[in-house]
């Protein structure tokens, strides 16, 4: 599997776990090589947190690795097999153009799976060509390190390369590789492809002991007990996540079910954005026509998929189907309960509330309701609120009535509080971010590295993005909104 290069251990302390399960669970594959790849960009603290060299990575062997032309000691590339509801449609899926090299232990004993994405053709392919366009692994690398830096359960990355090939679209593009870094790839599809193949209970059992062995380890019991009680975990870690996607006003823009893991952790950066102006009904894929993703059906469609995962852990819930299906019916049922509670905890913690009262949640809708009534931007909204003074996009809501109503409400509310007016403006700083990544900044960042070879765009928005909470002088111009305000669209990037 090597090539005539040395390649070095750089770190890598690779387990593969995932391949001890049944063969039919993925295909073991031969790395694709490239042409002429170049190190783009690298993620320097991940790569320490992860135990790695990041000097031997940034060189001749380490890009090899990342390219998929060399394969460290101890990897075993595979392509994972999953299914999917895409847009409601159930399809037998797998990984197209994606292959996991292995499973990194770090020095704390943590296991992490580090993938190639864009690494060439797998037996999932479909007809592609597996590659990936060098502007879609830029953004994913954006967003994802923007989420982390958020304190939202993410996917990371640790590389970018160029190949030194085209891929083909529309048009002839740069071809890169992204390397992807996640707790696993175990996903709500994987389990509806294991279901989806017949009635072996067996390895539908051996999939979900696997997956509690990896995530949820205190997780005891035997029999339907067992199995139940990881329904209840991954409902739970669902509803903490997308409450957060709500909270900073995340959208996804593809929550098929094969988009969700069963880590909890946010999955696929492909037409994902973040709202400038507030609108419920906000949407920005090219692909999803009737707003099925729109921002606010996430929770509902979160609670769907999660049925979904639920339909295939049936046979281990209860012998009779019946049965089965009420237990699982009374859980996915307390998903909206979970999910409330998170957004509310959040939005009382964005309007400096450090107790609850029952009106709170009014409180929260009416501001809503007032922001996309004035077109009021989301984020300058909660800066203009934590630091009492206009932020772009918030003039209309600033200047009507309505909202000095629901301020004085507010205010009254705070002095109810046994906390002081200090604690409760820290309080909204450690939660409400001085910057997030704009469309119009992530636009211009790649169109500078995409048609230019310029990086420094990229690289001044991604030390802003690192710590947005820090509400710094120089994060300030990232809080500005476009000139001209256009219909943003966003693609998958296949």
């Amino acid at each position: 599997m090597k090539g005539e290069m040395e390649v070095t251990n750089a770190g890598w302390n690779f387990d593969n776990s995932y391949a001890k399960l049944p063969e039919s669970f993925y295909s073991k594959i031969e790395p694709n090589p490239v042409r002429d790849p170049k190190l783009i960009l690298f993620n320097e603290k991940l790569a320490e947190s992860l135990g790695l060299d990041k000097e031997a990575l940034q060189k001749e062997e380490g890009v090899a690795v990342f390219a998929g032309n060399e394969t460290p000691e101890g990897a075993l590339p595979l392509a994972q097999a999953y299914a999917g509801h895409q847009f409601g449609n159930f399809t037998m899926l797998g990984d197209g153009r994606a292959m996991m090299i292995g499973e990194q232990i770090t020095p704390n004993g943590k296991r992490f799976d580090i993938q190639l994405k864009g690494s060439g053709r797998t037996p999932y392919s479909r007809g592609g060509d597996g590659r990936a366009a060098l502007g879609p692994m830029l953004r994913e690398y954006i967003i994802s390190e923007a989420m982390h830096a958020l304190g939202i359960r993410t996917t990371r990355s640790l590389a970018v390369v160029t190949t030194g090939e085209p891929v083909y679209r529309e048009t002839a593009l740069q071809g890169a590789i992204l390397t992807r870094v996640a707790a696993s790839h175990i996903r709500v599809g994987t389990f509806q492809y294991v279901a989806g193949k017949g009635d072996d209970v067996d390895e539908l059992k051996e999939l979900a002991d696997y997956t509690i062995k990896r995530h949820y380890p205190y997780i005891k019991g035997e029999g339907g007990d067992r199995y139940l009680t990881l329904l209840k975990e991954v409902i739970k870690k669902q509803a903490e996540l997308i409450a957060k996607w709500q909270l900073v006003g995340f959208i996804h823009g593809v929550m098929n079910t094969d988009n969700m893991t069963l880590s909890g952790e946010t999955i696929d950066y492909g037409p994902c954005a973040f709202m400038d102006t507030f609108n419920m009904a906000t949407v920005f894929s090219s692909i999803d026509t009737q707003g099925r993703y729109a921002y606010q059906n996430q929770p509902a469609i979160g609670a769907w998929n999660l049925a979904r995962f639920a339909e295939t852990l049936l046979p281990l819930l209860h012998d009779e189907q019946k049965e089965a299906i009420k237990i699982a019916e009374k859980e996915i049922g307390h998903f909206a309960d979970f999910y409330y509670a998170h957004w509310l905890d959040g939005m009382r913690k964005k309007l400096g509330l450090y107790n609850e009262e029952k009106e709170d949640e009014k409180l929260f809708e009416d501001l809503l309701k007032l922001m996309q009534e004035n077109e009021a931007d989301y984020t300058n909204t909660f800066l203009s609120l934590t630091f009492d003074k206009e932020f772009e996009g918030t003039e209309e809501l600033l200047k009507s009535a309505q909202f000095d109503e629901w301020k004085k409400r507010w205010n009254e509310r705070l002095e109810r509080q046994e906390k002081s007016k200090e604690d409760a403006h820290q309080l909204m700083k450690n939660n409400n971010p001085a910057v997030i990544p704009r469309n119009h900044r992530v636009e211009d960042a790649l169109k500078a590295a995409v048609e230019q070879g310029d990086y420094s765009v990229m690289e001044k928005l991604l030390d802003a993005l690192s710590n947005p909470y820090a509400h710094t002088k120089e994060q300030e111009a990232y809080c500005t909104l476009p000139e001209k305000v256009t219909p943003y669209v966003t693609y998958c990037g296949t």
